[in-house]
């Protein structure tokens, strides 16, 4: 079978995920989530009666790409394994491992902060909330994204993924030579070449043997030089889901959850939008037995006299006002409702809002995402990271890792433990010590050298150079002593001079006893 008749076979089992998908990008962001139609047919976009699906949407995306890969601090800690320590490996060098796990980890994230990974990766975010499906290509320059428009997938019974398809519309020229001039004398039935169109190119990737292979395909044969292969637990193609249900091969998006609001605040904005154009419109009613004539109200200017009653003359009003009220009421509480469902901070107006106050608000939001961080953790950003690492060690960037003895550990989101919290832990303890049992106690048990090099490495700052080792504190001390028992000496030697056993007359020796002193001193 070929990858087109694949694809097409699998569609049937997208076709609802993709509707709801393009339903709620209507409501959000209507260009994010399209038909898969050819480019000449297109059609125009529907644009919503609000903005409040699109505020959400890109807030939550945000907030989610903030906490996935902050720009500041790394998403993952490289450590031993805890049953390696002591047996295969000395204790003592933990923390020498620490501060060179550290480097590496800031070297994997100045590779990311170079590439354009974060921008792509936002864009996918993006359709995770709103269509709750995406699928990333580390390719070797760049990330590349699919819309669910663009892709299928097959999964088995553990919701693996087992092969993907994807669609594509490339431009004639950019297909290899070879192929093009096989296809010069097809024609379609007005009597076009089909090559004058955008062909559509098929890629094929399934799991085979614990690894994944892939290939490309054109009017059904397959594309030479397009084959590529990959280790099972480092695969370039990254398929995302938002949520999760037993038994689909797709997931459900954020907007999808509270599609409900959606449609009911669109609706509403509809209504009021159009009734307050509707209200705003300025119609005056003239009797037609009245001596006043429309002609006249018509011409006058803004202060004119004319002659007239004023009971002949009347102004249409709606006379909506209470009905409006009460949908501008319900808006709010739609607009709320979906605020808090997309963790947009509303902070309370008043002046006596304090920080502390923002910061529960904020904090009381943030949980509300629960075990979102662990899916995205699973399907993200460990094969993520496993590509990275797999990538950067075979260019040379990074040495090799030894799996057996380190693993990567995930520290993004909000309830992982990163190094911020490492440090914080570790300075609550150490001030918990020295207040509870006194500097002496907390000078007698605890080892200074460790507790700099922990705090160095949880705050991800390389310490080679810029603490002291062992052996430089001990030459320095050294050092001082001597410094010490020079002066001293310098301190004696008036002193030693006016003694007796310094008098030439009463010592014949004792310019032999001044003449070593001297060169004692200036050594």
């Amino acid at each position: 079978m070929s990858a087109k008749q694949r694809y097409d076979f699998l569609s049937s089992q997208r076709q609802n995920f993709l509707d709801t998908a393009i339903e709620c990008s209507e409501l959000t962001l209507p260009y994010l989530i399209t038909r898969d139609e050819h480019r000449s047919i297109r059609k125009n976009l529907t644009q919503p009666w609000q903005s409040v699906g699109a505020k959400a949407v890109v807030t939550l995306a945000s907030k989610l790409m903030l906490a996935l890969l902050p720009p500041q601090t790394t998403f993952f800690k490289l450590q031993i394994r805890d049953d390696k320590i002591g047996t295969e490996l000395p204790a003592d060098i933990r923390s020498e491992l620490d501060l060179s796990f550290a480097k590496m980890e800031r070297m994997v994230m100045d590779s990311i902060a170079a590439s354009s990974d974060r921008v792509t990766v936002h864009q996918a975010i993006k359709h995770l909330v709103v269509g709750g499906n995406a699928l990333l290509f580390m390719g070797k320059e760049n990330i590349k994204h699919y819309p669910l428009s663009r892709y299928v997938v097959e999964r088995d019974g553990n919701g693996n993924v087992i092969e993907i398809v994807t669609k594509e519309l490339i431009n004639k020229e950019l297909l290899p030579t070879a192929v093009t001039e096989s296809y010069k004398s097809q024609f379609d039935d007005e009597g076009r070449a089909i090559m004058n169109k955008d062909c559509e190119v098929y890629t094929h990737v399934r799991l085979d043997n614990n690894r994944w292979l892939w290939h490309q395909e054109v009017f059904g044969t397959r594309i030479p030089g397009t084959e590529g292969k990959a280790p099972k637990d480092a695969s370039p193609w990254l398929v995302l889901r938002f949520n999760t249900v037993d038994g689909e091969a797709y997931g459900r998006g954020r907007a999808e959850e509270f599609l409900g609001d959606l449609k009911s605040l669109n609706a509403l904005s509809q209504a009021i939008t159009e009734g307050s154009a509707a209200a705003a419109k300025i119609v005056f009613l003239v009797s037609p037995s009245s001596t006043t004539k429309a002609s006249t109200l018509a011409a006058a200017g803004n202060g004119a006299i004319i002659q007239g009653r004023p009971d002949d003359v009347g102004v249409v009003q709606v006379g909506k006002t209470a009905d409006f009220s009460t949908a501008a009421q319900q808006m709010q509480v739609l607009d709320r409702r979906i605020s808090d469902a997309f963790l947009v901070l509303q902070v309370r107006q008043s002046e006596r809002t304090t920080a502390e106050e923002v910061r529960l608000t904020q904090l009381e939001l943030e949980q509300q995402l629960g075990g979102l961080f662990s899916l995205l953790t699973v399907e993200f950003l460990l094969p993520y990271l496993n590509r990275k690492l797999l990538v950067l060690q075979r260019s040379g960037q990074l040495p090799k890792i030894p799996k057996d003895l380190v693993h990567p550990t995930i520290v993004a989101g909000i309830n992982a433990l990163g190094r911020g919290q490492d440090r914080e832990s570790l300075t609550a303890f150490i001030t918990t010590i020295a207040q509870t049992l006194g500097p002496e106690v907390m000078g007698k048990y605890l080892n200074p050298d460790e507790a700099i090099k922990r705090l160095a490495a949880a705050q991800g700052i390389d310490a080679l150079n810029l603490v002291k080792s062992l052996e430089d504190r001990e030459q320095e001390q050294q050092d001082q002593q001597q410094q010490m028992m020079q002066q001293q000496m310098m301190q004696q030697a008036p002193d030693l001079l006016k003694a007796p056993l310094a008098d030439p007359s009463k010592n014949p020796e004792a310019q032999d006893v001044v003449n070593g002193f001297v060169e004692s001193v200036q050594q």
